[in-house]
């Protein structure tokens, strides 16, 4: 076979092969990406605070049931320590606290060495800013599997897991951040549970989806959690993405421009708050942390009386039977922008979402209680788990973007879920673009004219060197015969600057993927389209494209406290 021919047969193969240009559809040549992993719940409303749908994780080998809340604040995973329940709580107290997980009893744990005093004890570094959350844990590495045995939930190795014994976190929790975690300095970082889903290829992207569920609709709506995508069937889309607070412990930050209450004794809806204000959303606790100023109308708005003793609002029966027949509604209004110049969406919650009970050892016996608090300063400002029976939220760390919708009630709904992909970007004079779908075919375009350019220049190359060798062939002829020809500077073989060619750049610059945790992330697309993690169904509005930077470790700080002394 000739060098000619054999240069266009690769031509043709190389035509073939070049992505966007292949017909057929798409689902058919990309399915390089893992599928998102839905959590199930655990089927249980518990908590001492709620109560609240749970979520089932076994922990260690052989595998020991606890059962969490999701924490959409913390990065690692917390369970009870057989030291949380002693000789003076209840005999159900392991039980009221979901479980316990006891390290001697698995072959797998590892303790924490990685501190520089050599300790495996240290603060639990979540709700600082709020008043009563204090306590340690008990760190070491050990085996984490999502969901109770044959739910088909992933299990991860060498995973961060405290044990904690202190009773203001009373229920272990699930970290859906993906902040790493420090333990010496700052150069070995310890990967959360996320990232490790992520980096073994086992969810299409670092994000996540989250409703923390309630009791009162429905005869009961179970949480529902999705690593990697979300679930189209649990919320009401709007066109309002939100970019994370450049603070990273205060990623989750939306601006609540209006609050207010609706009812139909009321006529006219009652304002709540009076400026726009910044609050965390955060499904670790239960509260919602308002302005006093605030809190005050809600007092006159629902007859409520704030308690120094309890910190919080007791309902007692007769005031329970009127707001329950009063019915009224709380609308919060979210937006983006502090000056609510921007899109907004509305979240309204029925006073059911605030009818909730606490139990000991909050209190000496069962009392129920409005969640609401009033903040001491703005670093307070938190909408919390209630606010969440009723959200939506879907975060997406690739973009650094989340979302928050109204859920949607639909008794028995078909589950629907889409992946977040990793976005595919490109700079162009410094600013990141995500490539539209047109942009994609041009790409396709683009590559095919390289391929061509590349082809023709290979095929004049080819060309230039048999004419080249039947000059050699002549002027050997003609100094033989005495006679010599000489070959123009043009005749020379064709170079490009000596090097062989490469693909297509822009600005100079090859381009690639975006780059995340030292790793090349391509993009997927799925029914012809590209998918954004905040992006709803029924939109046309794209997600803010936020500039990815790298996240800062979680600073642990240590404990001298032995670790048979976890104090409580």
């Amino acid at each position: 076979m000739s060098p000619l021919l054999a240069l266009w047969i690769w031509l043709i193969q190389t035509l073939i092969l070049v992505p966007g240009v292949v017909p057929g559809p798409i689902e058919d040549r990309d399915t390089s990406f893992p599928e998102p992993i839905v959590v199930p719940a655990s089927q249980n409303f518990e908590g001492i605070d709620g109560p609240w749908s749970s979520f089932t994780l076994r922990i260690g080998t052989p595998a020991q049931i606890v059962n969490v809340f999701i924490s959409t604040a913390s990065y690692q995973t917390w369970a009870v320590h057989p030291q949380g329940c002693t000789s003076s709580d209840p005999a159900d107290c392991p039980d009221t606290r979901g479980g316990v997980f006891d390290r001697n009893e698995s072959t797998t744990w590892t303790p924490n060495s990685r501190s520089p005093n050599g300790t495996s004890t240290f603060a639990l570094s979540l709700e600082e800013n709020l008043e009563g959350y204090t306590g340690a844990g008990e760190y070491g590495f050990d085996t984490v599997a999502l969901g109770w045995e044959g739910s088909g939930g992933p299990s991860l190795s060498d995973q961060i897991v405290a044990g904690i014994a202190t009773k203001a976190f009373y229920f272990g929790l699930f970290g859906l951040n993906p902040r790493p975690s420090n333990f010496s300095d700052y150069a070995n970082p310890t990967p959360s549970y996320l990232s490790s889903l992520k980096s073994q290829n086992m969810i299409p992207s670092l994000s996540w989806a989250y409703t923390a569920g309630n009791q009162y609709r429905l005869n009961g709506v179970l949480g529902s959690l999705t690593l990697g995508g979300y679930d189209t069937s649990r919320f009401v889309p709007n066109n309002v993405t939100i970019p994370f607070n450049e603070r990273d412990i205060r990623d989750l930050t939306v601006n609540i421009n209006a609050i207010s209450m609706v009812s139909a004794d009321a006529g006219q809806p009652y304002d709540l708050l009076s400026d726009s204000i910044a609050a965390y959303v955060d499904s670790t606790i239960p509260w919602i942390y308002l302005p006093v100023e605030a809190c005050k109308k809600f007092e006159d708005a629902f007859g409520i009386t704030w308690s120094e003793q309890l910190q919080g609002y007791p309902i007692n029966d007769s005031l329970h039977e009127t707001l329950t027949s009063q019915n009224a509604s709380v609308i919060f209004t979210i937006s983006n922008s502090i000056a609510g110049s921007g899109p907004s969406v509305d979240i309204t919650l029925p006073y059911a979402a605030f009818d909730l009970i606490m139990k000991p050892p909050m209190v000496r016996k069962s009392q129920r209680y409005f969640p609401l608090a009033r903040a001491a300063n703005e670093s307070q400002y938190t909408l919390g788990r209630t606010f969440l029976q009723e959200a939506y939220l879907i975060a997406d760390y690739e973009r650094r973007n989340f979302s928050i919708a109204q859920c949607s009630w639909v008794e028995n709904p078909q589950q629907s879920i889409e992946s977040i992909t990793v976005p595919v970007n490109v700079t162009l004079s410094g600013a990141s673009q995500e490539l539209s779908a047109g942009g994609k075919a041009g790409v396709g375009v683009g590559s095919v004219a390289v391929i061509f350019s590349i082809g023709l220049i290979l095929c004049l190359f080819v060309i230039r060197r048999r004419r080249n060798r039947r000059a050699q062939k002549e002027e050997q002829s003609s100094a033989e015969s005495g006679s010599s020809a000489e070959l123009g500077a043009n005749d020379k073989a064709l170079e490009i600057d000596g090097e062989p060619l490469h693909g297509l750049e822009l600005d100079g610059k090859p381009q690639h993927g975006q780059e995340l945790d030292g790793k090349l992330y391509l993009g997927q697309e799925i029914d012809g389209k590209v998918h954004f993690g905040s992006e709803m169904e029924g939109s046309n509005k794209y997600a803010h494209e936020m500039a990815a930077r790298d996240v800062a470790a979680a600073e642990m700080e240590t404990k001298d406290v032995p670790a048979t002394e976890l104090p409580a």
